[in-house]
């Protein structure tokens, strides 16, 4: 109740954005970090910083309006979306919580096959994680704080874990100090370009955004008074620039670490295999490049190069990244139906839907193909959760701007400006997607329903766009049902 910065009360505002930053640690994002690390060595540091500071800014906006309406962001655009605009948002996003929930499938079961010494085939491993589901459930029940508390763990493991690595490896400060301060890549080229554009799809995830809003709603906060309010948006910004430093780092170090030890490096550097049943890759001949980002060959190598502890260590970050990141997508998926669809299913319920959609492909692909393809489709995840994020920025952006709702919490000029330029930067990189990967389709029995798909994208993109304008001011653009995004509509 004291006025002033208060340590005490940031403890008591502490979790929903730790919570928040799981989703900046899953096995995608070590994917996409130590590909990065193999391509482009240090050079691609400073993307990786942005991109974390990106992040950041959408999830400001995403606090501010759960803290300011008491409603998250899912509730908001069930009150102001026509039927058919919120249920295609509500099956975008549930896209991408099931294609980042696949991720999360993958990387758990192959950090089983590591710790096991491969004993766990990659198909076994994914069936494992069927146990999450119970185990979440059976966390949940005693209390959200206890729930934080274990994911604070969970996130301290992996920063020991990936720490040790960073340690091990000794990469070499300065040139780790120069990729994160001096925004330039010599020498690179289109692949380089290509990790740097999936690094940002890999950091800002749409059902995060969503996830957010939500969590912040478990703290008491009287919005009559709008000094508890500014507090609270206060509190939670300290709160959430802690938890992404501390996530930006966990990145650093998996970059830095596949940077040092593979940037340039050939596989007869190596030294001796430590066990041929575990470490046989270690004999094959060739440039690491792209190939790294298999899974078990990323902590195998390691294992070759800095001894058996790395390579276990290894596995238990990526075991922990797996559990923690599958317990938020979960959360993200609940409040988005609730939100969405006005439905209360229960939580077994919620899990048992999206983690079915994940396993089934995901089981497919493990027990028919080898380890790459699961890396392939780690990379095709990615490049999808950077495609849906219009789908979460754009509504978010609208309903901050809106001062019907927001008040004078509102978004002022120099943050609409500053999130526009963001969104403008989003769909370019999807552009860029589109544009590179359509080349490499053969046939036009491709081309005829990726084209038909990509019409219905630009078109829900620009509704989108349309009605974010509105609320930014342009009342001559409202027709009909979407004057509301011009006067608003009241929240009870």
């Amino acid at each position: 109740s004291q006025p002033g910065f208060s340590f005490r009360k940031l403890w008591a505002f502490t979790g929903p954005g730790f919570l928040m930053s799981i989703a900046y640690l899953d096995p995608g994002n070590v994917e996409s970090d130590l590909q990065c690390g193999a391509v482009a060595g240090f050079k691609l540091l400073w993307v990786l910083l942005w991109a974390t500071v990106l992040g950041l800014l959408c999830q400001r906006l995403a606090v501010r309006l759960g803290v300011v309406t008491g409603k998250d962001l899912g509730e908001i655009c069930y009150l102001y979306y026509p039927k058919v605009p919120r249920v295609l948002l509500w099956l975008m996003i549930e896209i991408a919580i099931i294609g980042s929930d696949m991720q999360e499938v993958i990387g758990t079961a192959i950090a089983f096959s590591l710790l096991s010494a491969g004993r766990i085939p990659l198909w076994g491993g994914v069936l494992i994680t069927i146990v999450d589901t119970l185990f979440f459930l059976f966390l949940d029940k005693y209390g959200l704080r206890k729930l934080e508390a274990f994911f604070g763990l969970l996130i301290t493991i992996m920063a020991l874990t990936f720490g040790y690595e960073y340690v091990v490896v000794k990469p070499a400060q300065t040139e780790v100090l120069k990729g994160i301060f001096l925004p330039y890549c010599p020498g690179c080229g289109r692949e380089e370009l290509l990790q740097a554009v999936g690094i940002v799809g890999a950091i800002i995830m749409p059902h995060n955004i969503f996830l957010h809003s939500s969590l912040v709603k478990t703290r008491a906060i009287d919005r009559s008074k709008k000094e508890e309010v500014q507090e609270a948006n206060m509190y939670f910004l300290i709160e959430s620039c802690l938890a992404l430093f501390v996530s930006f780092l966990i990145n650093l170090f998996i970059m830095a670490v596949f940077g040092e030890a593979f940037y340039h490096q050939r596989n007869e550097d190596v030294p001796l295999p430590i066990g041929p049943t575990v470490l046989g890759p270690c004999a094959e001949r060739g440039h690491f490049g792209v190939s790294i980002g298999a899974f078990p060959p990323q902590g195998v190598i390691l294992g070759c190069y800095f001894g058996a502890a790395a390579l276990y260590i290894w596995a238990v970050g990526i075991l922990a990244a797996g559990q923690s990141s599958t317990m938020t997508g979960t959360y993200a998926g609940q409040f988005v139906m609730e939100g969405f669809l006005q439905l209360r299913w229960s939580r077994f319920a919620r899990v048992l839907f999206t983690r079915s959609f994940a396993i089934l492909p995901t089981l497919f692909v493990a027990a028919f193909r080898d380890v790459s393809q699961l890396t392939g489709m780690n990379d095709l995840l990615n490049v999808l959760q950077s495609i849906l994020l219009p789908f979460a920025v754009l509504p978010v952006l609208t309903f901050t701007s809106l001062r019907p709702l927001m008040h004078d919490f509102a978004n002022g000029i120099l943050g609409k400006v500053l999130m526009t330029l963001i969104t403008g930067l989003v769909c370019a990189i999807n552009i860029y997607f589109v544009v590179d990967f359509l080349p490499t389709l053969r046939g036009l029995g491709y081309h005829i329903p990726l084209g038909l798909l990509l019409v219905a994208y630009v078109a829900f993109v620009a509704y989108l766009i349309w009605t974010c304008s509105i609320a930014h001011g342009a009342r001559i653009l409202a027709r009909g049902h979407h004057s509301q995004f011009s006067f608003g509509v009241t929240l009870d």
